[in-house]
């Protein structure tokens, strides 16, 4: 008998679903024989628990193992729920940074893309962030799914996106191998080329990273450029410190909105940071699909508010599911904003290492 689709999973972006009810709902997609994937189907096989009885609450999925690491080597077409059809929107194929080691690829399909980019803009909105502006990225696009996110994102809000590439990969390289003068030159070759385009363009919006934004920063006139044109600097990839975030938002581009987010390509997005505090960078998740504990990394218990433990992401959506993912960051654990499933972070930093590999952040 194939199971009923709960519209509790295909709720309007601005209509919260009951946690509980969206938990069920979501453990009967993708562990039924007809919804689910390939991927969880035969991997329930491996559990000792039933999803569909023993997952209640966003707390049961502390069950699951963490399984993003079988990510590098999953035909993706496995991971793409039955109940989709013959012919699912697949909006794209991304793979993680590979800090850690080969990467790993989810597929990205078009319903979340749109929920979670309706979710995101609605913040911009709040923020008075230009609709119909001219956007200028300097990511890493191709395999990595920041950049199809800034495209739908700027198309969103009625406007449209010029990029830099940046290949974030062959940067953390050089920096393993102790070629520090080749990744600075790299670097600056991206800032030469974002200069070219703020020069030439009106560019209402930058999008890129806290390593690129510092960069940028020691060039008078890049600093220029910006404060004279741009509105909004969206940030992210790599982590920024309280400090340097302070000097940004206050001495360098004091009239230019920062707009942190903080995401992964494990929850296919991202987190947005929260307004109205200046001592520290808050950023609150899109739940109930993408949800946040911090943890001891020793005990695995959750820290108490105000400490610092490592970051453990869940993506639950109609589109994909990967829960109980430890990542490679370290973050203070915040309380949540009302209504809000699970944790908020702040101060997010990465772990010397994990998976006995060194953490490189490079540019991105």
């Amino acid at each position: 008998m194939t199971p009923l689709i709960d519209p509790v999973l295909d709720l309007p972006t601005g209509r919260a679903p009951d946690p509980e009810e969206f938990i069920a709902a979501a453990m009967r997609w993708h562990f039924s024989p007809e919804t689910g994937s390939p991927y969880w189907l035969e991997r329930a096989r491996t559990l000792d628990f039933d999803p569909r009885r023993d997952v209640r609450t966003f707390a049961d999925l502390r069950l699951f193992p963490n399984v993003v690491n079988e990510l590098r080597n999953v035909p993706v077409r496995d991971l793409v729920p039955r109940g989709y059809g013959t012919s699912p929107h697949i909006v794209g194929v991304y793979e993680s940074g590979g800090t850690t080691g080969a990467p790993k690829r989810v597929p990205l399909l078009a319903d979340w893309a749109d929920r979670f980019v309706t979710w995101c803009t609605g913040y911009m909105d709040e923020r008075g962030h230009p609709r119909g502006a001219h956007w200028l990225a300097v990511i890493p696009t191709g395999p990595h799914i920041w950049g199809e996110m800034v495209a739908r994102q700027a198309r969103h809000r009625g406007g449209f996106v010029s990029y830099v590439d940046l290949d974030p990969r062959w940067v953390k390289k050089c920096l393993a191998e102790g070629r520090t003068e080749e990744a600075e030159g790299y670097a600056a070759h991206v800032i030469a080329q974002a200069e070219f385009v703020l020069d030439n363009q009106d560019i209402g919006v930058l999008v890129t990273t806290p390593p690129l934004l510092e960069r940028l920063a020691r060039s008078e006139r890049l600093v220029e450029l910006v404060n004279d044109k741009v509105r909004a600097i969206i940030w992210g990839g790599a982590h920024m410190d309280p400090d340097t975030r302070d000097l940004l938002r206050t001495e360098v581009f004091p009239g230019v909105q920062l707009f942190g987010q903080y995401g992964s390509t494990m929850i296919l997005g991202g987190m947005v940071e929260r307004e109205g505090i200046d001592d520290a960078c808050v950023f609150d998740p899109f739940t109930p699909y993408v949800t946040f504990s911090v943890i001891d990394p020793e005990s695995g218990k959750e820290v108490a508010h105000g400490e610092r433990g490592q970051v453990v992401m869940n993506f639950v959506s109609k589109s994909g599911l990967l829960p109980n993912n430890l990542e490679r960051d370290l973050a203070t654990r915040i309380a949540p904003l009302r209504g809000q499933v699970g944790d908020s972070v702040a101060d997010v930093s990465p772990v010397p290492s994990f998976d006995d590999e060194a953490v490189i952040e490079g540019v991105y």
